[in-house]
């Protein structure tokens, strides 16, 4: 009776302590106390044979008790992640997160899975095969590397000490794009391509180039290919004040000395003066665009058989052509005036509703 009164004024003490650390090292120690007193409770009552006069003989600790399992100070606060402060290249992503006891907190883990558009999150958290964990993370942040480039990925954070663990609620981030650049190697002789392989203008005085095959050569029609090939990809490409051009993917076999989108192997969104077309196979259709647009935003969904164009900056979509890829494509870029540039790297908008979702 002694020691429980002492434990128990001890604490109702400890709950009127306002310094946050203090608190947690003596409510640590009362717990250990119930359990171990909780542990040994048999042993320790004696075999007393009471007066008659106690015909019921009881100690009511359910106030207590309620009390002490009310205090969640053993586990640490679930952390959260910040994901204004997350950052994303084309294969990896820095997580950021906070922890409101920090000092508490032994390690943290992280986990991460590709988003495959699953509603339901305790489903996806559930089948853990997927599921890559990073352990014992001494900072509040990570970067992980060797990312699917363009990708939509589930975070969470799980922080842990001795007590136990508790996580973050999850976070949906995603890599940039692969970027690329404009090949001169491919350049019509008319092209003027910038240093930085990120910006092509008509230049008729450009006449030094030498002619090789693999060189756009369209009478009227100035081309150039991006440097890589590409599968899930997201760029854009400002067109500025030109009115004439036209932007898409093909094949390494398109025709260099015809119109893009004039064939079989190449796919299109064309400006002809005032008129907006798709282009494909030397098929055109009319489409509906605020003719102010500056910037196009192109997305190709290799494996989900789609290339799709938007107006970023008004968050619509365009068109979409569905193809049965059969071969690696490339970005394709043809002007008839003025000069475009494009802005590869990027993550898609949020706009955008990818097919898997």
């Amino acid at each position: 009776l002694e020691r429980s009164t002492v434990l128990i004024n001890q604490a109702e003490h400890i709950l009127k302590e306002n310094d946050h650390a203090r608190f947690l090292q003596t409510a640590r120690n009362v717990a250990e106390r119930v359990a171990m007193a909780t542990a040994s409770s048999q042993v320790l009552i004696p075999d007393i044979n009471f007066n008659d006069a106690f015909e019921n003989f009881a100690l009511d600790f359910s106030r207590e008790k309620k009390l002490l399992e009310g205090l969640d100070y053993l586990t640490p606060n679930p952390p959260s992640v910040r994901e204004e402060l997350c950052t994303a290249s084309h294969d990896t992503i820095t997580v950021h997160w906070i922890s409101e006891d920090e000092f508490s907190v032994s390690s943290y883990e992280l986990q991460y899975t590709i988003f495959t558009g699953q509603a339901n999150f305790i489903s996806l958290y559930n089948s853990m095969d997927s599921w890559m964990i990073v352990p014992n993370i001494k900072q509040n942040h990570y970067t992980v590397h060797g990312l699917q480039s363009g990708t939509r990925y589930i975070f969470l954070v799980k922080a842990i000490n001795q007590a136990g663990s508790r996580n973050s609620e999850p976070a949906r981030l995603k890599t940039n794009s692969q970027p690329f650049k404009l090949d001169p190697k491919m350049a019509h002789k008319k092209l003027k391509i910038s240093n930085d392989g990120l910006q092509m203008e008509k230049d008729e005085s450009s006449l030094k180039k030498s002619h090789t095959p693999e060189r756009f050569s369209g009478t009227g029609c100035y081309g150039v290919a991006g440097n890589v090939f590409i599968d899930s990809h997201y760029w854009e490409v400002v067109v500025g004040s030109s009115t004439w051009y036209a932007i898409g993917v093909a094949y390494k076999s398109a025709p260099k000395n015809e119109w893009i989108g004039k064939n079989s192997s190449s796919w299109v969104f064309s400006r002809c003066n005032n008129n907006f077309v798709v282009r494909h196979n030397n098929k055109e259709m009319l489409v509906e665009v605020h003719p102010q647009m500056k910037r196009l935003g192109v997305l190709l969904d290799y494996d989900n058989n789609a290339l799709s164009f938007y107006d970023p900056a008004n968050s619509l979509h365009l068109h979409t052509f569905e193809v049965a890829f059969i071969l690696p494509v490339c970005p394709t870029f043809t002007i008839w005036n003025k000069s475009l540039m494009i802005l590869s790297g990027l993550p898609a908008p949020d706009f955008i509703d990818y097919p898997e979702q």
